[in-house]
């Protein structure tokens, strides 16, 4: 069976680095350069910039889309949306402990 994850090569502020990220996400991550008039490189550039502790830059690029979708969902379920449209950078994501996963049971630990 083939794996959802797929190694992609991107620059990042002039150096060439590579991630293992679903398709799904690398799509979403597409789209949010694109909605914020950013290119690729440069929204990749801002979230490796924010990591906390230099942490693995393919899952704070899944926090970073994840945090986006979800700040989304909240502000339509609640009626408004976040100031400017623009997507949380993902140093605010993982510093929230509020962004842990959850279930209907309570977080996941």
């Amino acid at each position: 069976m083939k794996s959802p994850v797929v190694k992609r090569s991107i620059v990042v502020h002039g150096r060439k680095t590579s991630v293992s990220i679903e398709d799904s996400f690398w799509h979403a991550l597409r789209e949010l350069a694109k909605a914020g008039g950013n290119s690729l490189s440069d929204l990749v550039g801002t979230i490796a910039d924010s990591r906390v502790e230099r942490s693995n830059l393919s899952s704070a690029i899944r926090v970073h889309v994840l945090g986006h979708f979800r700040d989304k969902a909240a502000a339509l379920a609640s009626g408004g949306e976040r100031p400017g449209g623009q997507p949380p950078r993902a140093v605010e994501i993982a510093a929230t402990p509020e962004r842990r996963p959850s279930s209907a049971f309570g977080p996941l630990r």
